[in-house]
């Protein structure tokens, strides 16, 4: 099996190239707000490199939030044109599960974090299966501390934001567990892959009050 792994919810393009149970090509570049103009080209390099067409993937799994609004619309706009155009498969993980699953530390808790501004984060909380303590949600840094301190073990927080945390550790994805986890996870129709935001964005909370005053 051939997978394509996309990531681009944060400011960081992070693709793989998986097959026979082995990364053969990968890309963990920041892009920041070149993301738009350079994602599309780096997944067609990796490919090259790879010595794998476009058409020879089985499978794409694409990252659809949360992070980024921008970077979400990519990744999710790019891995559904290649599954629509090329009839493939395609699977949709979470951001903050993705996170989780490269934790490198043995703790009994993983507690990835995406900053979204004013004191508010993306997170979730899941135990040492892998299971959701807390499901992933856009909440105040401090909900999510509360729940931290009812945590009954040790946890790690996974984050490459500037967020004041203890127990914090940097993440870079760990391709080989991502994609073994996901790949024989459930398909998802192109058509019906959406990006997950967990929060509206700036123009519909406007809208939202608009419509209230």
């Amino acid at each position: 099996m051939k997978i394509l792994y996309i990531d681009t919810t944060s400011s960081y393009l992070y693709g793989a190239v998986w097959e026979d149970n082995k990364i053969k090509e990968s890309v963990n570049m920041k892009l920041d707000k070149d993301l738009s103009v350079f994602t599309l080209n780096k997944i067609s390099e990796m490919l090259k490199q790879a010595k794998i067409e476009p058409r020879e993937i089985d499978k794409i799994i694409v990252v659809n939030g949360p992070g980024s609004f921008t970077g979400i619309r990519i990744g999710v706009t790019i891995a559904k044109t290649y599954a629509y155009s090329l009839k493939k498969k395609i699977t949709t993980i979470s951001s903050l599960q993705a996170m989780a699953l490269s934790s490198k530390k043995e703790t009994e808790y993983k507690v990835p974090i995406i900053d979204a501004r004013r004191d508010y984060v993306y997170g979730a909380i899941y135990d040492k299966n892998h299971l959701p303590v807390l499901k992933e949600q856009y909440l105040s840094r401090q909900a999510l501390l509360c729940a931290i301190d009812n945590l009954p073990g040790e946890y790690s927080v996974i984050t490459n934001d500037e967020i004041e945390m203890n127990h914090k550790e940097g993440y870079s994805p760990n391709f080989n567990k991502i994609i073994d986890t996901y790949k024989e996870k459930q398909e998802e129709n192109p058509h019906a892959v959406n990006p997950n935001y967990l929060k509206l964005t700036e123009a519909e909370e406007k809208q939202k009050v608009e419509k209230h005053d």
